[in-house]
């Protein structure tokens, strides 16, 4: 079992925990999830379409939640981060 600390995070006294089956160590830090403004991202998800919008369904989703994809949500986070400052750049 992992110990909590900067990159793991594991909330036991929450009262949805675990909130998914099949995962020995639940990742929190996490909890809602930072790659849903994605169009697209590593997890399994659905699209649905409600009042003509299409939402992103992420309910059956673990990825985040497992341990050891820590590394690959900040690489994703701070390539989109950049991404979008340059897009920022490109308009002024």
């Amino acid at each position: 079992m992992r110990e909590n600390s900067s990159c793991f995070f594991a909330n036991k006294s929450c009262q949805y925990y675990p909130c998914h089956q099949g995962i020995s160590e639940i990742n929190c830090l996490f909890c809602y999830c930072p790659l849903y403004f994605l169009r697209s991202c590593p997890g399994t998800y659905t699209w649905l379409i409600r009042d003509g919008k299409r939402l992103k369904n992420c309910t059956d989703c673990t990825w985040p939640h497992e341990a050891e994809h820590y590394g690959e949500i900040c690489r994703i986070l701070r390539n989109a981060m950049w991404q979008d400052s340059r897009e920022e750049q490109d308009k002024a």
